[in-house]
């Protein structure tokens, strides 16, 4: 609160920022407190995290590190071993006064040929697609929208569409390695799609029902999104 306070002036806004932080939350049916930290998902979390955390931006700009942040996800580049040592220590360092830590899960020193997850990529020397995590999530959602219980009608291929415009999106950017994955994906979503329509599972099916036929329903595909890039280089 003291440094949103360092930022807005006006009293409104600071009890309303304040009365957020402790709305308390529901576990299982039963109302918490909460005495520290901002509700995951909120959504003036990420602003509350970027005010915060300025203090460490200019503390890693002084001793001249780079580094890229998003709300409270960053990574620090280093030329060695021991910067990275070096680094990590003070950014523990420049934690320390705002009453916040490192998460041990979360925190690593590695290489950019091993590679590493950030912001829902995997990146590496060799490829940046998207992390396992990211790849099983959009999955949940598109296996939640395709039980064959329900009805291949414009109502679904409008939902998947806005799961898929969202992912392809997001991911699809120009230097975006993901495209094998990108196809399988979409294959996978069609195979879901035919036993949606037929009401079972059979490779023949995919004769029966093929890819234009799709694209006459209007369904979108993420591998297309990786074109679009391609087209406009």
């Amino acid at each position: 609160m003291e440094a949103v306070a360092a930022q807005v002036a006006d009293g409104n806004i600071l009890n309303l920022v304040q009365k957020f932080l402790r709305a308390g939350v529901m576990e299982d049916g039963v109302f918490k407190p909460t005495t520290i930290g901002t509700p995951q998902g909120g959504v003036i979390s990420p602003l509350l995290a970027n005010i915060v955390l300025n203090h460490l931006d200019w503390q890693l700009h002084q001793h001249g590190v780079r580094f890229v942040r998003y709300a409270d996800d960053f990574v620090v580049l280093c030329q060695s071993l021991a910067q990275a040592k070096e680094a990590q220590n003070l950014v523990q360092q420049a934690l320390a006064p705002l009453g916040l830590h490192l998460s041990a899960e979360k925190t690593r020193i590695t290489t950019y040929g091993k590679g590493y997850n950030f912001l829902g990529f995997k990146m590496s020397t060799r490829s940046r697609k998207m992390r396992d995590k990211s790849e099983r999530k959009f999955r949940t959602k598109i296996e939640e929208l395709t039980v064959r219980s329900h009805n291949l009608d414009a109502c679904l291929i409008e939902k998947l569409n806005q799961v898929i415009r969202g992912t392809a999106g997001y991911f699809a950017t120009r230097w975006f390695t993901g495209r094998k994955v990108f196809r399988l994906l979409d294959s996978w979503i069609r195979r879901r799609l035919r036993c949606v329509k037929f009401k079972r599972f059979r490779y023949h099916d995919n004769h029966r029902m093929r890819c234009k036929q799709f694209q006459k329903l209007g369904l979108l595909s993420l591998e297309s999104f990786c074109e679009r890039w391609k087209q406009s280089l």
